[in-house]
């Protein structure tokens, strides 16, 4: 029998103006060969709102940094199980869509575990992610990425950058 950690967590669907999404390489630091892509976004620290840890995440992470309200509401919400160095999560999980011109990724705000396990980060159109052969999470993204498309309003979310 597993036993799960419990943890919440926020993402962000980051898309810039061509409609590609950026993704983080990344690896479990216990098995160094599993590698995978992924939204940035993180767990929320205790009592922290989703959009607060969203905007938190996205600004350590990618140097972005916005009022959580410009996040509006998640437009998908999951729960997924996974181990990472050596633990097994239980995580629930809000993805908020922001799009943006164009963004430069700064990564100098990553912590130590993000240091170590994260090897590169690119922008994705969603049809090549579906098609690259690569593993990313959710495995519903390209899917979720083309709905959003077509049914989101240009303007919600958008931040100038």
């Amino acid at each position: 029998m597993t036993v799960y950690t419990p943890r919440r967590a926020a993402r962000v669907l980051l898309v810039d103006a061509a409609g590609r999404v950026l993704l983080f390489e990344g690896f479990d630091p216990a098995r160094p060969g599993h590698r995978y892509w992924f939204t940035p976004g993180g767990g929320l620290d205790p009592g922290e709102a989703p959009a607060v840890g969203a905007a938190r995440e996205l600004a350590e992470e990618t140097g972005l940094r916005l009022d959580p309200s410009q996040l509006g509401e998640p437009v998908w919400s999951d729960a997924t199980e996974f181990s990472f160095d050596g633990i097994w999560y239980r995580q629930e999980q809000d993805f908020f869509l922001l799009r943006v011109d164009s963004w430069r990724v700064d990564t100098t705000g990553f912590n130590d575990i993000e240091r170590r396990s994260i090897a590169d980060h690119r922008w994705w159109v969603p049809d090549e992610l579906a098609a690259s052969g690569d593993r990313f999470y959710p495995p519903e993204l390209p899917a979720l990425l083309t709905r959003l498309g077509q049914s989101t309003t240009a303007g919600r979310g958008e931040a100038s950058c």
